[in-house]
């Protein structure tokens, strides 16, 4: 029997970004120096698929440092970043540490410092309750930094008298959902000092672009992620408000159900930031078990990014015996 045509729109950029590419290879390279196990603070990545391949290798995955033993071995910090008293804590009882800290996430660590030392009070745009959120939050003392989830808590939020303003964000954000924020804190706070750079990441921002162009015309799109991972989930909201009539999100190819392409002639799908292609190759091939499959990628960005190591893992590995 002829199995019905199906166009598979490939959103590009799309998968694993850099920071999440440097967060998994500095488990890999610790495992490879330090030997099992490893331990991870946190998901170093939001994805079963990578944690399980780790937690494979030899990783072990703790919630907090207590649960760490004083066995030698190190403790890794995950791309989302950690409140300073985190590290403070590994110090304290010498425990040997690595951060894997998305370099973008740092960088908005040190820059809502800086805004903190001239005095100014931060208002961050994000997710209550996010590990990156918890992380930039915990970079200052409690009550310098004032959370806004959204438009209509910026509408709202009381801020401190007689200091100045500045604002931050998530990395991992709606693009269009934070310039509505941004304008509303703007329209209410004309002196706010805003971010040098945009914080909202360049691969969130990339992805989030690949899959407007893709929603334009696919009748069903598909993101591949966690529905914990904050860049997969606003992947499915920017689908939907531009241009697909609907949008679904799947960890894997057996999460998916075929028949939800029935009577579509053009799909998308793309995959959040800490998503390995192998996982979109799954998807593809599932729906292969119910339609004829042509592929056409839709690229609206080329990403050539590369985050260092930290120097720790670049010098050579000492040589046993």
């Amino acid at each position: 029997m002829d199995l019905p045509p199906l166009t598979v729109l490939l959103a590009g950029p799309r998968g694993f970004c850099a920071g999440v590419d440097r967060a998994i290879k500095i488990v890999e390279e610790a495992l490879r120096r330090h030997g099992r196990p490893v331990y991870v603070r946190h998901e170093i990545v939001h994805n079963r698929f990578v944690v399980e391949r780790l937690e494979a290798l030899g990783a072990i995955f703790v919630e907090e440092l207590d649960e760490v033993p004083d066995d030698g071995q190190p403790v890794i910090f995950s791309a989302h970043g950690v409140p300073k008293s985190v590290p403070e804590a590994a110090r304290e009882r010498a425990m040997p540490y690595l951060d894997a800290t998305c370099p973008l996430v740092s960088k908005v660590h040190r820059e809502t410092e800086r805004h903190f030392a001239r005095g100014l009070h931060i208002l961050m745009i994000g997710h209550a309750g996010h590990p990156e959120v918890i992380g930039t939050m915990g970079q200052l003392p409690q009550g310098a930094v004032t959370l806004v989830e959204n438009a209509a808590q910026a509408r709202l939020v009381a801020v401190p008298g007689g200091v100045g303003l500045s604002y931050t964000t998530q990395t991992t954000l709606s693009v269009d959902d934070t310039a509505e924020v941004v304008a509303i804190l703007r329209e209410r706070f004309p002196a706010i000092e805003a971010p040098q750079k945009e914080n909202i990441c360049y691969a969130t921002t990339n992805r989030q672009a690949a899959v407007k162009a893709v929603a334009a015309r696919a009748e069903l799109v598909v993101v591949v992620g966690a529905p914990n991972s904050s860049n997969s989930v606003r992947l499915r909201e920017v689908a939907e408000r531009n241009g697909s009539p609907r949008a679904v999100l799947v960890q894997r190819g057996a999460d998916l159900d075929p028949a939800l392409a029935d009577g579509c002639r053009v799909i998308g799908i793309t995959a959040g930031a800490s998503a390995p292609e192998i996982l979109v190759e799954e998807v593809v091939e599932r729906l292969r078990e119910r339609f004829s499959v042509t592929v056409e990628e839709v690229t609206v960005a080329t990403e050539d990014v590369v985050f260092q190591l930290p120097a720790t893992l670049r010098r050579p590995a000492p040589i046993a015996g």
